[in-house]
């Protein structure tokens, strides 16, 4: 079961991408090159992430996508 409960439904698609690239390591600047967003917009995902499945570490992050399917272990 992912942090307190929450599916990948919770998050948007584009939130789902960055919570994968987070889990691979990249950091927002690079998010931000990838996506082809400021570096703002990026850390405003990252915030929004955490916030939607409530948790507060970017550990938290890759465990959730690694049990929701995101990414593989």
């Amino acid at each position: 079961m992912e942090p307190n409960g929450t599916s990948a439904n919770a998050l948007s698609s584009r939130q789902v991408e960055v919570a994968r690239l987070i889990a691979e390591g990249l950091s927002s600047k690079q998010i931000a090159a990838r996506l082809g967003v400021s570096a703002k917009t990026a850390n405003f995902h990252r915030y929004e992430i955490k916030r939607r499945l409530g948790v507060k570490s970017i550990a938290e992050i890759v465990r959730w996508a690694i049990r929701s399917g995101v990414i593989e272990a």
